[in-house]
């Protein structure tokens, strides 16, 4: 199968370099264009500890701290389709917005996994 550029793609530890300059300015982007994953970052800065401090061995500290991580890889993607969506164009489209609402669904979704999985291992301790 030929390949689909002529250019030459960077391998070994220049790939790895140029990926996690990547990487860092997603997340600096995300950072400074995103309202939402400030706060989504606040909010899994407040609770890691506390995930870690309530769980009484290492898979109830997993499963306390993991859907933190997925809340923001969530929204990091859902940011990604909105960005993506803008830039093809800013009329309101039927396409667009629902591109929009379902990224925003998986967002909401993430965190009724954080508050299922917290209830679910901390019920029975605190009631």
């Amino acid at each position: 199968m030929a390949p689909l550029t002529d250019r030459p793609k960077p391998t070994g530890l220049i790939r790895l370099w140029r990926a996690f300059g990547n990487t860092a300015k997603g997340y600096i982007g995300a950072f400074r264009e995103e309202a939402a994953f400030r706060q989504e970052l606040a909010l899994c800065v407040l609770l890691f500890p506390v995930g870690l401090w309530l769980g009484q061995d290492g898979i109830e500290r997993a499963l306390l701290v993991g859907p933190l991580f997925v809340i923001l890889i969530v929204e990091l993607l859902n940011s990604a389709i909105e960005a993506t969506v803008d830039r093809i164009g800013l009329e309101r489209h039927a396409l667009s917005g629902l591109a929009k609402d379902i990224g925003s669904a998986a967002v909401f979704t993430s965190f009724a996994l954080l508050v299922t999985v917290w209830a679910l291992l901390l019920w029975e301790r605190f009631v």
